[in-house]
C-alpha cells in the first residue's frame, strides 16, 4: 500500500507529479477511445444506426459530464484522510461514494427510462433516427450504476495515490468492450448480430466488469484493515450529505462548463457548414489536450489534499507553487507543438479547402490559450485538493456569465464569426485565471486537518 509524501520541504519533484498523472491519462483517454471504436463499428451499420448512436451518445455523457464529482469530490475528501495516515478511513470515504453511486445510479436508469423517447424524438428527426437513439438508450441505461460506481472508485484510488490499478481496470473493461462490440453488433458466421443495441450491450458489460473490480476492490482493502482501523461497508448519511454539498458545487461548476462549450456550438453552427466544421476540429484537439492537462490536476488533487490533512498547509502551498510551474511549462509545450503543427494538423481532419481556409480563425486563439489553460487546470486541481470546490463553483460561473456569455450573443448579433467565439472562450478562461491566481496566492485554501463527518 502506498504512503503519502509527506515532505516538509523541498521542491515537488516532478516524478511525484508523473507517477499519479501518468496512469490517469490513460483512464481519462479510455472513454474517448472507445467511443471512437464504437463509432467505427456502428458506422458500417449505416447512416441511420450511426446517427442514432450520435444523439444517444450525447445523451448519455450527460451522466459523467455531470456527476464528475463523484471522483473528484472524493479525492480531496480521501486525500486527507490518507495524508493524515488514516488510510482505512479514506477507504471508508470510497465506501460511502459508492452507496452514493449506487443510489444516484438507480435514479437515472429509472428516470432515464421514462424520458429517453420524448428527449431522443427533441434531439433527433423523430423518425429511424430517434427509435435508434431511444433502443440504444433503454439498454445502455443498466450500465448508468455500474459508471458512477467506476467515478467513485476512482476518487477514492487516487485520494490515496493509487493511479496504477484505476487504470488496470478501466483497460480491462474497455478492452473487453472493444473486442466484444464488433460481434455483438455484427454478429458472426450464420448470426447477424444485434445491430446498434449490440453496441448498448458491449457498453454495458465495460461498465459492468469496471464496477465489478473496483467493488472487489474495496473488499479487498477491508480484508487487509487492521482490526483497530476497519473499513465500514455500512452507508453512513453524515458523509454521504457532505459529499452530496461538495457534489452541488460541482455539478453547477460543470453546467457553466456546458453552458460555454454548447452555445459555441450552437452560434458557430448559425455562421455556416465550414464555421462549424472548423470549430469542431480546433475544439475536439482543446478536448484531448485538456486531457494531458487534467492528469496534471489530478495528481494536484492528491498531492495536496494529503499534505493538508497531514497537517502541512506550508507544504501544499509549496506543492500548489510547483504544480503551477508544471502546468505553465506543460501549457507553454503545447502552443509551440499546436503552432508547428498548423500547416499539417487540420489536413488530418478535412480536406475541404473552405474549411481549411476558416480553421486559422480559431487556431491561433487556441494556441495562445495553452499556457493559460496549464496553469488554470493545475490550480483547479489543487484547489479541488483542498475542497474548495464552492470557490470554484463561484469563479467559473462568473467567468461564463461575464466574459463567455455576453460575447458569444454579441458574436451572432454583430456577425463577429468564430473570431468572436474564441474570444469569448478566451475570455472565460483568462476570468478563471485570474480568479484561481488570486485564490492561490490569498492561501485561504490552504486549511489544514481531515474532512468533518
Amino acid at each position: 500500500m502506498s504512503t503519502p509524501d509527506r515532505a516538509a520541504d523541498g521542491p515537488l519533484p516532478a516524478r511525484a507529479v508523473l507517477r499519479l498523472a501518468a496512469p490517469a491519462l490513460p483512464v481519462l483517454a479510455a472513454e474517448p477511445l472507445y467511443v471512437l471504436v464504437d463509432t467505427a463499428v456502428v458506422g458500417r451499420l449505416g447512416a441511420v444506426p450511426l446517427a442514432g448512436l450520435a444523439v444517444a451518445g450525447v445523451l448519455f455523457a450527460q451522466v459523467t459530464n455531470q456527476l464528475t464529482f463523484l471522483s473528484y469530490g472524493t479525492t480531496s475528501r480521501a486525500a486527507r484522510l490518507h495524508g493524515a495516515g488514516r488510510r482505512s478511513d479514506a477507504v471508508t470515504e470510497g465506501v460511502q461514494a459508492t452507496w452514493l453511486a449506487l443510489a444516484v445510479g438507480l435514479v437515472v436508469l429509472a428516470v432515464g427510462q421514462l424520458v429517453a423517447p420524448p428527449v431522443a424524438r427533441a434531439l433527433g428527426d423523430g423518425g429511424a433516427v430517434a427509435d435508434g437513439a431511444v433502443s440504444w438508450l433503454r439498454i445502455a441505461l443498466f450500465g448508468a450504476p455500474m459508471v458512477l460506481v467506476t467515478l467513485a472508485g476512482n476518487g477514492w484510488m487516487r485520494g490515496v495515490q493509487d493511479t496504477v490499478r484505476p487504470m488496470r481496470y478501466v483497460l480491462a473493461g474497455n478492452g473487453l468492450s472493444a473486442l466484444a462490440c464488433p460481434f455483438l453488433v455484427h454478429g458472426w458466421g450464420a448470426w447477424d448480430g444485434w445491430g446498434l443495441e449490440g453496441s448498448a450491450v458491449a457498453n454495458v458489460l465495460a461498465q459492468t466488469v469496471v464496477a465489478a473490480l473496483f467493488l472487489a476492490a474495496l473488499f479487498r482493502e477491508r480484508a487487509a484493515a487492521p482490526a483497530e482501523a476497519p473499513v465500514r461497508l455500512r452507508p453512513k448519511p453524515a458523509v454521504i450529505r457532505a459529499q452530496l454539498g461538495l457534489g452541488r458545487d460541482l455539478v453547477l461548476r460543470s453546467l457553466a462548463f456546458q453552458a460555454c462549450f454548447l452555445s459555441a456550438t450552437a452560434v458557430a453552427a448559425r455562421f455556416g457548414a465550414a464555421s462549424v466544421a472548423a470549430h469542431q476540429i480546433v475544439l475536439q484537439l482543446w478536448v484531448f489536450q485538456s486531457l494531458v492537462l487534467d492528469a496534471v490536476a489530478i495528481a494536484a488533487q492528491a498531492l495536496v489534499g494529503a499534505a493538508l490533512g497531514g497537517g502541512g498547509a506550508e507544504r501544499a502551498r509549496a506543492v500548489a507553487r510547483q504544480v503551477t510551474r508544471y502546468g505553465l511549462v506543460l501549457g507553454s509545450g503545447f502552443a509551440a507543438v499546436f503552432a508547428a503543427l498548423f500547416i499539417v494538423l487540420p489536413k488530418l481532419f478535412t480536406a475541404d479547402p473552405v474549411v481549411l481556409a476558416t480553421v486559422p480563425v480559431a487556431w491561433w486563439f487556441f494556441v495562445a490559450m495553452q499556457p493559460v489553460a496549464g496553469v488554470v487546470f493545475a490550480l483547479d486541481g489543487v484547489l479541488l485538493g483542498a475542497g474548495d470546490a464552492a470557490f470554484l463553483r463561484t469563479s467559473t460561473l462568473l467567468a461564463a456569465a461575464a466574459g463567455f456569455l455576453p460575447l458569444i450573443w454579441a458574436s451572432l448579433l454583430f456577425d463577429w464569426g468564430l473570431a468572436g467565439i474564441w474570444t469569448g472562450l478566451t475570455a472565460f478562461m483568462l476570468i478563471r485565471l485570474i480568479a484561481v491566481t488570486l485564490r492561490a496566492r490569498s492561501g485561504h485554501w490552504a486549511i489544514p486537518g481531515v474532512v468533518r463527518a
